[in-house]
C-alpha cells in the first residue's frame, strides 16, 4: 500500500502537478543572479511556471478528449439522450456533457440544436449545466493541484447540480418559455459519417488547435492574476474575506464569479493562488463553478433562446447547487485535504 502511495504521489506531484519544473525554473532564475524570494522575481516564477503547465495539460487533454468527442457528434447524442426518460436522460445527458467543450458559451449551440430537435427542456439543460461545470479536462487538472478526492467530489457534485437541476426545470414543465423560433425550428438529422482514425486524429488536432487559440488569452490572464494574488495580496485580506472567519465567503466568492468569462484552466491559477493565501477551499471551488457555468456572455447568448422566466430559474438552480455545494467542501475540507 505504502508503494502504491508513493508511486501515486510522485504521478500527482511530478507528472500532474509538474514540480520538478518550477524547480527547474527557479534554478535557472537563481543561475541568472535573481533572487526568487523577491515578489518580483517570485511572480515571475509563478507565471512562467504555470503557463508552461497548464498549456501542456491543456494541450494533451483537450486532443484526448476531442478524439474521444469525436464518437459523440449531436446527431448521434442528440439518439442517444432520446433514448432515455426521466432522471436517467438527465444522467445521461449531464454524463455526455463532460465530453463536449470546455466553455458554457460554446456549449449553448448544442443545446439550442438539442431543445430544436424536440429532446426534453430538462434533459438539454442538464448537459448545458455539466458542459461547462464538468469535463474530462478538468478531472485531471483539478488531481494537479488539488488532488484526486477534491477532484472527484468536484466532478461528482457537479454532475449533481446539472442532473437536479434538470429534472427541477423538467418539472416545472418551462416549455412555453422557450423563444417560439427554437421550437419551431426542426432539426436535419442525418447520420454522421463513419470517421477513419487519421480523420479523428485530425479532428482532435484541429480541435486542440483551435481551442488553444481560444483560451489562451484566459490563461495569460488567469495565471497574471494568479501571481498578483500569490506574490503579492497580503494573506490576512484573503483570510479575511473567503477564509472561515467570514460565513459568507462562499456566497461572496459566487457572485464574484457569476460576471466572469473564462473556462477551467483559466480559473485553476487563481484558484490555486487564493487556496495558498488562506481562502476555504468550497469557497474556491464555488469561485471557479461560478466563473465557468454562470459567465455574463453566456447569460446573454442563453436569453436569446429563452425567455425571462426560464433564464431567471436556470440562474438560481446553478447559483443555489453551487452555494450549497461550497458550503459542503468548507465542512468536509479537513476530512479530504
Amino acid at each position: 500500500m505504502q508503494i502504491l502511495k508513493t508511486i501515486w504521489d510522485f504521478f500527482q506531484k511530478q507528472i500532474l502537478g509538474m514540480k520538478w519544473l518550477n524547480d527547474l525554473i527557479g534554478g535557472v532564475l537563481s543561475a541568472l543572479g535573481l533572487d526568487i524570494s523577491n515578489r518580483w522575481i517570485g511572480s515571475i516564477q509563478f507565471f512562467i511556471y504555470d503557463v508552461i503547465k497548464i498549456v501542456v495539460l491543456l494541450c494533451v487533454l483537450i486532443f484526448i478528449i476531442s478524439y474521444i468527442q469525436s464518437y459523440f457528434p449531436p446527431e448521434r447524442t442528440k439518439k442517444i439522450l432520446g433514448r432515455f426518460r426521466g432522471i436517467g436522460a438527465n444522467s445521461i445527458a449531464a454524463l455526455l456533457g463532460t465530453v463536449t467543450p470546455f466553455c458554457s458559451c460554446s456549449s449553448i449551440p448544442l443545446f439550442i440544436g438539442f431543445t430544436s430537435a424536440g429532446l426534453p427542456l430538462g434533459v438539454t439543460f442538464s448537459f448545458l449545466i455539466s458542459s461547462p461545470m464538468v469535463d474530462l479536462g478538468s478531472l485531471v487538472l483539478l488531481m494537479s493541484i488539488f488532488g484526486i478526492k477534491v477532484a472527484l467530489l468536484y466532478v461528482i457534485f457537479g454532475l449533481l447540480i446539472a442532473i437536479i437541476g434538470g429534472t427541477l426545470i423538467e418539472k416545472a414543465q418551462m416549455e412555453k418559455h422557450v423563444e417560439s423560433f427554437i421550437l419551431t425550428a426542426g432539426s436535419v438529422d442525418i447520420e454522421s459519417p463513419d470517421l477513419t482514425r487519421k480523420d479523428r486524429l485530425i479532428y482532435a488536432k484541429e480541435q486542440t488547435q483551435s481551442t488553444f487559440k481560444k483560451v489562451f488569452p484566459y490563461i495569460l490572464a488567469g495565471v497574471g492574476i494568479g501571481a498578483v494574488i500569490h506574490n503579492w495580496i497580503p494573506e490576512e485580506w484573503v483570510v479575511s474575506l473567503l477564509g472561515s472567519n467570514n460565513p459568507f465567503g462562499v456566497i461572496l466568492a459566487t457572485v464574484i464569479g457569476v460576471p466572469m468569462y473564462a473556462d477551467i484552466f483559466g480559473t485553476i491559477p487563481i484558484a490555486e493562488a487564493l487556496l495558498s493565501k488562506g481562502a476555504q477551499l468550497g469557497t474556491v471551488l464555488s469561485f471557479m463553478m461560478g466563473v465557468t457555468t454562470l459567465s455574463l456572455p453566456s447569460i446573454i447568448m442563453l436569453r436569446k433562446a429563452v425567455k425571462p422566466k426560464l433564464l431567471a430559474l436556470f440562474i438560481a438552480i446553478c447559483t443555489i447547487g453551487i452555494i450549497i455545494v461550497g458550503y459542503l467542501f468548507n465542512a468536509l475540507q479537513a476530512l479530504i485535504i
